[in-house]
């Protein structure tokens, strides 16, 4: 038997406070879509446990620790999140095993990974699954005993007819002939400034990660370099309220997952630059891709496909700021 390792305090208290600063969101989330996010969470949870504990079983290195040091729980908190409440189980199981295994175990484990494993997770089952993917539920969906109905695929009425919608993303992509003022007024998925009850949830992810800033969980900086990124994309390309606008820049700030990238994924120090300089230009890029795939790409919303392509350029961006450093200290 393997000796046990330590476990990582600073990195415990560092999970804990990413928990802790998820709730604020998680509240809102659970207020607009009912139970669905509770069950995502359960899903992932469970499977994430299971999957790092069997990977280290097959790599024969203690559970214990690592099990502890709730990197595991944090990221199939934010799969849980990502994914739409409701999704059918095999979906979220898929994610959190991929995200684990694929995402984290793959490279070595914690401190190794080059790819933020949550959202390499949940790419592989966006790309896989994309019809699953899309079925967004309407607010105050699903009692529970619907919801478990329909996740599970038990009994023959699963949910009501019109439990789904595209989501504010989706539907000012594909819309054509709508003003920006009658696609708020006409579509469900619109609320004041953003989508409907999503401006909320944003609002809250970044109260948390106002909260996480105060406790220095993280640097400003990758958060900072996204949002005025997308800020500055999103005020350039914005053409008023006309049928082929993009949205304005308050819309992409508080529609989708703005904040939770911002603040909980793009963070991510493993996966992320090294050097604050470089942790605003990864986020920087973070905001301007997530942009594009909003605008011409064919997903409804960009964050994980954006986060996974800086995390490619990682080593780029370290060594373009190092060198423009030393080039300065001469």
């Amino acid at each position: 038997m393997p000796p046990l390792e330590p476990v990582d305090e600073r990195l415990q208290q560092a999970m804990k406070l990413v928990l802790l600063a998820l709730l604020p969101g998680m509240a809102v989330m659970f207020w607009l879509n009912g139970w669905g996010m509770l069950i995502n969470l359960l899903l992932a949870g469970i499977s994430a446990l299971a999957t790092e504990a069997l990977v280290l079983h097959l790599r024969k290195r203690p559970l214990w620790p690592t099990l502890q040091d709730g990197s595991a729980l944090v990221t199939a908190t934010l799969l849980a999140l990502a994914l739409p409440p409701y999704c059918p189980w095999w979906v979220t199981v898929s994610a959190a095993l991929c995200a684990m295994a694929f995402g984290k175990h793959l490279y070595g484990g914690v401190g190794s990974n080059p790819f933020n494993p949550a959202m390499l997770g949940f790419a592989l089952v966006m790309v896989s699954f994309p019809q699953q993917l899309t079925h967004w539920p309407v607010s105050h969906g699903m009692d529970l005993l619907k919801g478990l109905q329909h996740v599970f695929g038990l009994g023959v009425d699963q949910a009501p007819d019109a439990w789904a919608q595209a989501t504010a993303l989706d539907s000012l992509r594909i819309n054509k002939s709508l003003t920006m003022d009658e696609l708020f007024t006409a579509n469900p998925a619109f609320g004041r400034y953003g989508g409907h009850g999503v401006e909320w949830v944003n609002l809250a992810f970044l109260a948390g990660g106002v909260f996480l800033l105060q406790r220095r969980v993280f640097t400003w900086h990758a958060p900072a370099g996204m949002l005025s990124s997308l800020f500055v994309i999103s005020l350039l390309c914005w053409n008023g309220s006309g049928s082929d606008s993009n949205g304005s820049p308050l819309f992409h700030l508080l529609t989708g997952a703005s904040m939770l990238g911002a603040f909980f994924i793009a963070t991510e120090p493993v996966s992320g630059p090294r050097t604050p300089g470089a942790r605003l230009l990864f986020g920087a890029g973070v905001g301007l891709l997530t942009y594009v795939i909003r605008t011409w790409g064919g997903y409804p919303d960009g964050v994980a496909f954006a986060v996974l392509l800086m995390n490619l350029g990682v080593p780029a961006l370290d060594r373009l700021v190092a060198s423009r450093q030393e080039r300065l200290a001469r």
